[in-house]
């Protein structure tokens, strides 16, 4: 149920979502003798918000204190299993194309194959099926062998999990399948910016993990990349509220430890 609803209610207040709703409402009381002043309102704050977005650091002090939250740390002698969380593909593309496609998440996939090279020992895991409500028929994990294929990895050495629809699933899924045991040291490759959340459902769910953070968004002192760039800050604000917003839900359904987990 807690998918279900995630997925129809976050349209509806992702930033980029809301301020066009906003401005498409604040259009349509123009028309209104009534309602033209709070038109107006609605639109002039429309304006001011892309604005906001596009011309100050504002996403990327929304997103800072996610991605400092856990420094990435030197990595210990002995690995006994390495876990990637989905969300570096395009499955849909993918299966479309009968070719890997990549997303900005693309980090996650080429720092699990340098892990796996520098650990062949060790167990490898992958843990992703669809994120999607619907079309739920193109999986993760089949483009994700073909870009470890690239990679020049052996997909086969890698152990898959492909029901998990969110992180939740992600950490019940695999756990019950690769059946970590006690004292084994894991590390977990994840966003940045999600690694916070991430490592809280973990520890929920009693599998100790070592972050492992990659694909960061933000410039030490949240400086923004660019003056005048709305897809980029736009981008990094949609993940980053989706990442509190995260947070906050998981906390409240007791699936992560705190409501700001830490190192």
């Amino acid at each position: 149920m807690s998918f279900v609803l995630s997925k129809l209610l976050w349209p509806l207040v992702s930033p980029g979502n809301f301020l066009v709703l906003v401005l498409t409402a604040g259009t349509i009381l123009l028309f209104s003798r009534r309602h033209a002043r709070l038109g107006r309102r609605f639109v002039v704050g429309a304006a001011f918000g892309f604005l906001l977005i596009t011309f100050t650091p504002l996403s990327s002090m929304v997103a800072l204190p996610l991605e400092e939250r856990f420094p990435k740390t030197s990595l210990p002698d002995q690995v006994d299993g390495i876990i990637m969380l989905g969300g570096g593909v395009n499955p849909h593309l993918s299966l479309d194309r009968n070719e890997p496609s990549l997303n900005n998440a693309a980090e996650r996939v080429l720092a699990f194959a340098d892990l796996v090279r520098r650990f062949p020992a060790a167990r490898h895991v992958f843990t992703g099926g669809t994120g999607q409500l619907f079309a739920q028929e193109a999986t993760e994990d089949v483009p994700l062998r073909a870009a470890l294929v690239q990679a020049g990895i052996d997909p086969d050495s890698v152990t898959y999990e492909n029901q998990s629809r969110n992180t939740w699933e992600n950490a019940v899924f695999s756990q019950r399948m690769v059946q970590p045991r006690p004292g084994e040291t894991w590390l977990l490759v994840t966003s940045a910016m999600h690694m916070p959340r991430a490592v809280g459902i973990f520890r929920t769910v009693g599998w100790p993990v070592i972050p492992y953070p990659v694909d960061y968004r933000t410039r030490p002192g949240a400086r923004p990349y660019t003056r005048f760039d709305l897809d980029l800050q736009m981008e990094t604000l949609r993940d980053s509220v989706r990442e509190w917003i995260g947070l906050v839900a998981y906390r409240a359904m007791g699936r992560t430890d705190s409501l700001f987990p830490g190192p």
